[in-house]
This record gives structure tokens, C-alpha cells and sequence, in this order.
């Protein structure tokens, strides 16, 4: 299953080339054109020389993760966040680091020789280190240096019929999504970008969108679920088994309202589930696709998943199943509408 393996693959913003490579690798006999630009986006096209409207599909291929920034003298690593998450799930987590892939466990003071001041609030960056099993700082160094990118390790697993767990979901099922959707034929133009850099400021969209000046562009995201215990309902932002979710505004984007009302017809037509994101939120590659050049129309679909931003989320494989139903359909209605 490609999700797993993109669940399983490491890729902290800044270092997608684990992904980026596996991801072309699966779509290479898809498409007419295969690149990667500058700034380490990958980017196919399907029919680049017919008629009709030229289509974005985005998703990132990076997750959040952990930055070396010192190496202590006993040969402890101290390391810096990359992207946003809860530190207080960090502690006793494994991670795999740089490219030799070197293990790790996130360590701190044991409870039991903490003060009851120490207990009473969460562990900051600055009391974490991670532990290779190095001896010392000469023995650390061969194995890794400041600027290597730590990866949870979190292995991807079917728990049911129906739901799964793994890392990374936000947002390795956009990328396999597009990857699966590289397999139609369509009757226009269509782009498929698998961005880097997202959870660092949205970097690596914003020049894609410039080159390739679309039409328009559909962001295709892991967004959080909170039906949870202790959560009351008119909070959730979406829940897992409703289908895909439709965004109307967030963060960075109110999103294009003819795109939302065809995506929500194309849903009905076809008697797919969906909901919408009920939370603004945070954001995504549509808020700075949507301002780039002279600005492009852009909309978001996501997928519902608990736990995100952490070392381990949980989804539901129908939701994933008709996310990309909604999206096929869509997508074959377009060459039925004028831009």
C-alpha cells in the first residue's frame, strides 16, 4: 500500500528526498513530464499540450521533526523543533536520524529525581536530549552532526477494518492520493505537486504555483480530528468516518467559493460523504498558491485525522477512499466548466 510506505518514509521539512524519490519512483510511467525545481518540489504533468484549464494539485511531502543543534560532552544530543507540536509527547519517543539512520530515544530527567516544581509542568526543549547510546562527544560525532533532522519512527498499521495509525499523515495522504491519481487520464492539463517545506511557512508552494500559473488549485491536506473524550462536539474541527472535509476559510485563506459550492455539488451528485472543517485554525499550501502572481482560485479538501502532529495519528480508510473519489469526480467535471 503506497500510504504506508509514504507513512513509514522520513522526510522533516527541508529534507523531502527519502519521499521525493519514492514518490517518483511510483509515478514515473504515469506522466508526460517529470522535474524537480530549486527549491526540491516535485512536479508531473499530465497533457501539457492539450486545451482547457491548467489544474494544480498539491500536496507536502514533509512532516514535522527535530533539528540537531548541539552535541553535548557526554554525548547527548540537544535538537530544536521543526514545524509545531505538543513537546509534552515528546519523552521516551524513538526517532531515527540523518541520513545513516541512527537511532534514538528522547530522554530527560527521571520523574522519580524531578522536583515537584519540574513535575507539575511540561519538559521545555532545553531539559530533552536525544540519546544514540554514544559514550561521549567524540563518539557522537561520528555518527551524527548539528543540522541532521531527527524522524519519529512510528511504523504504519491496519488496527481494524477500517482505521489505521502511523506518522506523518499530514500530509503523506495527499501525496498518496496524487500519486494515485497520476493513473487517470484527463482531458486537460493537469499538474500534479508534491511540495516541500510546508510546515515551515509554506515555502515551497508559493514558487511551484509561480512557474507553473494555473488555473486554478486543489490543495489536497491530513487536517485534525477532534472527537475526542473531554472534547465537547460544537468543537470538533472534523470527525473520523464523515468523509472528506471542506474547507471555507482558515489561517491563511478564505477559500474560492465557486470552487467550494462545485465541490460540494460534485459530493451530492455522487452521494459522498463529506463535512466541513469547522475550525480556522492553521493553514496550508492554498494560502500562498492563492496570492501568487496575479492570484489563482484554489480550494482544500482534507482528510480527518486524530492525533496529528505528533508521533503517532489515526485515520479512517474510508474517509481516505472517498476523498479520492471526491477528487476524481471533480475532476472530471472540470472540462465540462468554462474559467
Amino acid at each position: 500500500m503506497l500510504l504506508e510506505k509514504l507513512s513509514n518514509a522520513r522526510a522533516v521539512s527541508g529534507r523531502e528526498k527519502e519521499v521525493r524519490e519514492l514518490l517518483r519512483e511510483e509515478i514515473k510511467d504515469n506522466v508526460d513530464r517529470l522535474k524537480t525545481d530549486v527549491m526540491g518540489n516535485l512536479i508531473a504533468v499530465k497533457g501539457p499540450d492539450k486545451p482547457g484549464p491548467r489544474v494544480m494539485l498539491a500536496a507536502h511531502m514533509d512532516e514535522v521533526g527535530l533539528m540537531i543543534s548541539e552535541i553535548t560532552t557526554d554525548g547527548l544530543l540537544k535538537f530544536k523543533p521543526v514545524g509545531g507540536f505538543d513537546k509534552r509527547i515528546l519523552v521516551s519517543k524513538k526517532v531515527s536520524i540523518g541520513e545513516k539512520n541512527i537511532s534514538g530515544v528522547i530522554g530527560a530527567k527521571a520523574i522519580h529525581l524531578q522536583k515537584k516544581s519540574e513535575r507539575d509542568k511540561p519538559l521545555d526543549y532545553d531539559n530533552l536530549y536525544i540519546d544514540i547510546g554514544a559514550k561521549n562527544k567524540e563518539n557522537a560525532e561520528k555518527l551524527v552532526s548539528p543540522g541532521d533532522m531527527a524522524a519519529f519512527t512510528t511504523e504504519f498499521k491496519k488496527i481494524s477494518s477500517h482505521r489505521a495509525l502511523g506518522k506523518a499523515f499530514d500530509d503523506r495522504v495527499g501525496c498518496s492520493l496524487l500519486a494515485e491519481l497520476t493513473e487517470y487520464s484527463y482531458d486537460y492539463p493537469i499538474y500534479f505537486v508534491f511540495t516541500v517545506q510546508e510546515e515551515v511557512g509554506l515555502r515551497g508552494a508559493g514558487q511551484a504555483a509561480y512557474w507553473l500559473k494555473p488555473d486554478l488549485a486543489l490543495v489536497l491536506e491530513g487536517t485534525s480530528a477532534a472527537d475526542v473524550p473531554e472534547n465537547k462536539e460544537f468543537r470538533y474541527s472534523t470527525t473520523l468516518g464523515k468523509g472528506p472535509a471542506l474547507t471555507v476559510r482558515d489561517r491563511t485563506i478564505v477559500v474560492n467559493k465557486k470552487l467550494l459550492q462545485e465541490l460540494i455539488a460534485t459530493a451530492e451528485e455522487h452521494d459522498i460523504p463529506y463535512q466541513f472543517r469547522r475550525t480556522t485554525a492553521g493553514g496550508n499550501d492554498a494560502g500562498v498558491i492563492n496570492i501568487t502572481g496575479e492570484g489563482i482560485p484554489a480550494a482544500v479538501i482534507s482528510l480527518p485525522c486524530r492525533y496529528i502532529h505528533s508521533p503517532v495519528s489515526l485515520l479512517d480508510l474510508t474517509d481516505y477512499a472517498n476523498m479520492k473519489k471526491l477528487v476524481y469526480n471533480y475532476l472530471l467535471a472540470i472540462k465540462r466548466k468554462e474559467f
